[in-house]
């Protein structure tokens, strides 16, 4: 059996002892996979949901998505944010975490809510995928050797499952227990709140391709609202590292490198927003628990040379957050309250619910603000570029869409996401020289690929050709057109749009 098609057979990495249920409680156990004939599933579910938070932090796609959305700018081998196609595949999740997930949700012994908790991680993994390659194998995938070789489905029918299987993995949360469960330490309540709060992000980015307040999306959005929806910052969605064995994602972003740093159009917004969060975003050494806080922006987009010379003369250009906020006991969010409450001014905003987008996108910015420990500055909300006051139609979303791409840092998933959405091909420039979307993105100036426009979405890997060739030649001929930048209809090109960016 080739890699591959372990999108449906792996050797499981049981991270987490048996009955482990908080953070403290990782790991402590040696395991003979000769001895073990039942799946431990509260193991597979501790170490799924740390895996999780790489699609939020440092795993391979939110990295790509961090430098795409300028969150993060490179500062040793500035490749990726060059446009430079990466080496970046899904076969991995397939046989990692979704692999571990769906062994949960196929063992008899595991509890009713042990598999609504495997189903919800499932579809968040799902949704990272599809929005970074658009179709891929969903229906059909972790069906072990029955499907080898699994089609790959459109993104709307993906998009449709996952909202699908959101609502009805809720439903099914009762009190048959979870265990293994580091993310809410076994909270039904908490655990709808989630389900609930990723569908409504599920649902609202597909506000241009599917808006009317009658659609699909929409009737979701309302209906996940209504069941309740993270409005906390103690109900984060997030995983709190206990350190030692176990650290944070983000301290190991620095571990004995120094690759990545905030980006100077980040720096330069919230400069310009008089945004206290900006004390937070950046720090000035890589140390963890170093306090330094540093706004010197790193410039996005250029060459080795020229990023180096930067960097050499501001020796404290901003890491990707404070030290203080890179613990090995730090924390890895996966979806915030402040990012529920903004995208719910959103929706008002469009039409979709009723209620006061102002009242929201306050509340979102004060979340956000609270998340770093920091206060929302007098007159923030009331006055000024940060305040909705007075704004409405297009002004109010594009201010909307610019606070929702501020709070979600530093996840380069929802940035990407969030800046993508609001640039529909009327508004890209014909030439790469000129910023645009919100926030305005200038693409790099140094750019090696050949339109030198922002990357849409990831390119297939040869592998896909190589081991599940049929399918994968179906999805890249259902690839549409591109007008800017020009694409050929059936080409795997970055510059392609996945199925909810057709706009």
């Amino acid at each position: 059996m080739k890699r591959k098609y372990i999108y449906a057979l792996s050797a499981v990495l049981l991270w987490g002892a048996v009955g482990c249920n908080k953070p403290k409680d990782f790991g402590g156990t040696n395991l003979d996979p000769s001895a073990v004939n039942v799946p431990l599933v509260n193991a597979l579910l501790t170490n799924a949901e740390n895996a999780v938070t790489s699609y939020a932090s440092t795993g391979t796609t939110a990295i790509s998505g961090a430098q795409y959305s300028q969150y993060f700018s490179e500062t040793q081998y500035t490749t990726a944010s060059l446009y430079a196609i990466p080496q970046n595949d899904f076969t991995g999740a397939y046989s990692g975490v979704l692999f571990d997930l769906q062994t949960i949700i196929n063992t008899p012994t595991a509890t009713k809510s042990q598999k609504a908790v495997a189903k919800i991680l499932q579809q968040y993994v799902f949704w990272v995928l599809t929005d970074s390659w658009g179709d891929i194998p969903y229906s059909d995938a972790l069906k072990g050797v029955e499907v080898i070789t699994p089609k790959y489905d459109k993104q709307e029918d993906i998009y449709k499952g996952i909202l699908a299987t959101l609502a009805s993995a809720s439903a099914e949360l009762d009190n048959s227990g979870i265990t293994g469960d580091i993310i809410y330490s076994g909270s039904i309540a908490k655990w709808k709140l989630a389900a609930n709060s990723l569908r409504m992000l599920v649902s609202i980015q597909l506000s241009k391709k599917v808006p009317a307040s009658s659609g699909y999306a929409a009737t979701d959005f309302k209906a996940a609202m209504s069941a309740g929806y993270i409005n906390s910052n103690a109900d984060n969605f997030a995983v709190t590292y206990p350190g030692g064995i176990y650290k944070s994602r983000w301290w190991s972003l620095y571990d004995g490198r120094k690759d990545y740093g905030e980006s100077e159009i980040m720096t330069e917004t919230l400069k310009d927003l008089n945004d206290a969060r900006i004390v937070s975003y950046g720090g000035a050494s890589e140390a963890a628990g170093n306090t330094e806080t540093s706004d010197i922006g790193v410039p996005y987009g250029y060459t080795r040379a020229v990023t180096t010379t930067f960097t050499d003369a501001n020796p404290k250009w901003a890491r990707v957050l404070r030290g203080s906020f890179r613990l090995e006991n730090g924390v890895v969010n996966i979806i915030t309250a402040a990012e529920v409450n903004l995208a719910i001014a959103e929706a008002v905003n469009i039409g979709w619910v009723a209620g006061s987008a102002q009242d929201f996108y306050n509340a979102g910015i004060t979340l956000s603000h609270a998340q770093f420990n920091v206060t929302v500055p007098a007159n923030y909300l009331t006055a000024g570029a940060g305040s909705l006051t007075g704004l409405t139609g297009q002004d109010a979303l594009d201010r909307i869409t610019l606070q929702r791409w501020i709070a979600s840092y530093p996840d380069g998933h929802m940035g990407w996401n969030i800046w993508r959405k609001s640039t529909p091909v009327a508004l890209v420039p014909a030439t790469p020289t000129v910023a645009y979307g919100v926030p305005a993105l200038l693409p790099a100036p140094n750019a090696t690929n050949t339109s030198k426009q922002i990357v849409r979405r990831f390119t297939y890997a040869v592998s896909e050709a190589t081991n599940n060739g049929v399918n994968n030649a179906e999805a890249v001929k259902r690839i549409p057109a591109n007008t800017r930048p020009a694409v050929a209809a059936g080409t795997d090109s970055q510059d392609a749009r996945v199925w909810w960016d057709q706009n």
